[in-house]
């Protein structure tokens, strides 16, 4: 048994050893070394890699602040709640909170710093950095410098199309929008969220030599214009266009055209991929301050103006955050939805389309990074983090909802459940226009409100919605989960059922109600 057990642990070593000196072959001992060293990215990483510095200028803009922390804070209660926390302050150290700013009417409301970080601490953008990229674009068509969004890459990057002819059929416009078709390998280690050592944004994050690697390695995979695939490698070829069309860096463009025409505080970094190399990583690897990260939202939320200066056009801002809607929905992920609630990408900025025609639009990066905007409610926050468990940008969609439905979370938040929503009623009697509310807000209010194992008052909420919607297939199948965790199974089934009547594809109330029929004596 013992030589067993030592020919196991023999034949493993040398499984890894072999492993990583293909990968050393491969990619580099760089590379072998950062993907051991630094194992899975965090918001630390930019300390172990080479940069350049991106200076301010002499002039520095200071939001006002009149600040109502209670009430931003209220706004976070549904996140409490379904991280199963008591407080606002117990929820930002566990989702590893490190800043929150939240800014109306270009006033600070709240702005914080948690987990040992503060106003002066580096905030890594991860993958927020790929909205600055995209935005460098729009200056060097506004300086002439590139042609259109519609050239094709090549005519920047000619070695492509020597290496493969199909890299003529890829424009800018492709590599922003993420459709370019470009090869891009996502593995995991099997039942973890760990990367394979070849997975292509692993790849993308560690290599020693990038702009060698988009040169000489990066392959065409598909047709472009077919399918959305979010891929690094689309940011890092938007890096070396802005390269070769400026004859500059893009950090020191970067500092021209943006850092010191927006006033900022501070300096910021963006790492290269090696000293030797000198490319940025573009996609993920700038590094500044969450304050400074606000006046990137200010400038997209004034459409571009900067205190009466038009920085970037007004043209390529409306472009980067309106939803491009000739692009059929069943070319997205089945995750960003469609119908009058959907996610949208548009040149590497992220949004968000409301059922009133509403819109809000955000950067986003890994492991909590925000910037998000809601130009109907002249509004921006910015969430920096070190985790992806108990926050997600995602999560600010249903805070723009209570920011919105401000009198209906207010109810329900200081009277309570039971006696918010007998309120409610009351002021909606004879004028239901006087408190609007919709569907998905009760939806997921209710389902913090289940998650914290509070189901009375969960149900109390989804009985409202079946009340207000009463032909939502939805509102009466999260009613019967709510009635399946109290254990009442019939009242369960008969919900199920209505579901199913409203909308016969719901497979789920199907699958709930064979189980559940199962279980009943």
């Amino acid at each position: 048994m013992k030589n067993i057990i030592k020919y196991v642990i023999i034949s493993l070593l040398l499984a890894v050893i072999i492993s990583f000196t293909i990968l050393s072959i491969k990619y580099s001992p760089t590379y072998v070394y950062r993907l051991v060293r630094l194992n899975i990215g965090d918001v630390y990483d930019y300390k172990y890699f080479e940069n350049r510095i991106i200076n301010t200028n002499d002039s520095t803009f200071y939001f006002p602040k009149k600040l109502d922390e209670d009430y931003v804070e209220s706004l976070f209660i549904d996140e409490i709640n379904n991280s199963g926390c008591s407080t606002f302050d117990e929820w930002a150290e566990k989702s590893k909170t490190t800043a929150l700013i939240f800014i109306r009417r270009d006033t600070i409301l709240y702005e914080k710093y948690f987990n040992g970080f503060e106003r002066d601490s580096y905030f890594h953008s991860m993958s927020m950095a790929k909205s600055f990229i995209s935005t460098l674009i729009g200056f060097a068509i506004q300086d002439g410098l590139i042609t259109s969004i519609n050239d094709p890459i090549t005519k920047y990057i000619p070695e492509l199309e020597e290496r493969d002819i199909r890299f003529e059929k890829i424009t800018i416009r492709d590599v922003l929008m993420m459709r370019s078709g470009i090869k891009y390998y996502e593995g995991y280690f099997p039942g973890t969220s760990v990367h394979l050592p070849w997975h292509d944004e692993a790849i993308a994050y560690y290599h020693p030599e990038v702009r060698k690697l988009l040169l000489e390695e990066v392959e065409v995979g598909n047709e472009p214009g077919k399918t959305f695939q979010y891929n690094n490698y689309n940011t890092d070829y938007l890096g070396l266009i802005i390269e070769r069309a400026t004859k500059k860096n893009v950090s020191e463009y970067l500092e021209e055209k943006l850092w010191t025409q927006i006033d900022t505080e501070f300096d910021a970094l963006f790492c290269l991929d090696s000293k030797k190399s000198g490319f940025e990583l573009m996609s993920s690897m700038l590094v500044a301050r969450a304050i400074d990260y606000a006046k990137f939202g200010r400038l997209f939320l004034n459409n571009g103006n900067w205190n009466g200066k038009q920085v970037v056009s007004k043209d390529w801002v409306s472009k980067s955050t309106l939803e491009d809607k000739s692009i059929p929905r069943k070319y997205y992920p089945n995750y960003m939805a469609s119908g009058i609630n959907r996610v949208f990408y548009k040149y590497q900025w992220w949004g968000h389309t409301n059922s009133d025609s509403t819109y809000n639009f955000f950067a986003s990066g890994n492991l909590g990074q925000s910037i998000y905007v809601i130009p109907h409610e002249d509004i921006i926050i910015v969430h920096c983090g070190n985790s992806n468990v108990l926050y997600n940008s995602q999560d600010l969609w249903h805070i723009e909802r209570l920011i919105k439905y401000k009198d209906f979370h207010h109810l329900i938040t200081h009277k309570g459940v039971k006696a918010g929503i007998e309120e409610f009623r009351l002021k909606r009697k004879g004028n239901p226009h006087s408190y609007p509310i919709n569907e998905k807000t009760i939806n997921t209010k209710g389902y913090a409100y289940l998650n914290s194992g509070k189901i009375e008052e969960a149900i109390l909420l989804f009985l409202l919605n079946v009340e207000l919607f009463p032909t939502s297939s939805n509102v009466y199948d999260s009613l019967a989960e709510a009635y399946m965790m109290k254990g009442d199974n019939q009242k369960a089934i008969s919900n199920y059922q209505k579901s199913l009547e409203l909308n016969s594809n719901n497979l789920n109330a199907k699958k709930m109600i064979n189980e559940l029929t199962r279980k009943s004596p």
